[in-house]
């Protein structure tokens, strides 16, 4: 069980996202939203070059999760978000 809660997660989360995690995906074209955080799982949305990409999947697990889980907890989980689809996870 993560010891957080969801508005503790988000300075941290918003944190290494800005700082670490965008300047990683802007090297290649990239860029990353945080949409938000909801019963510790954290939703991104991947932007520009990530859009479409075939190495996407393993940027959300093997970058940005990976990123957060070391930083903050080990438990914490990445939801990536399309374009338009944010409603549906309760986000406007």
């Amino acid at each position: 069980m993560i010891p957080f809660s969801d508005e503790d997660l988000k300075e941290p989360v918003s944190k290494i996202v800005n700082d670490k995690i965008s300047p990683m995906l802007a090297r290649d074209g990239g860029a990353i939203k945080l949409i938000g955080i909801k019963d510790a799982k954290i939703y991104v949305q991947l932007q520009g070059a990530c859009v479409g990409c075939s190495a996407s999947g393993s940027t959300l697990k093997f970058i940005v999760e990976k990123e957060l889980r070391t930083w903050i907890h080990p438990e914490l989980e990445i939801v990536n978000v399309l374009a338009g689809e944010e409603e549906k996870y309760g986000f406007n």
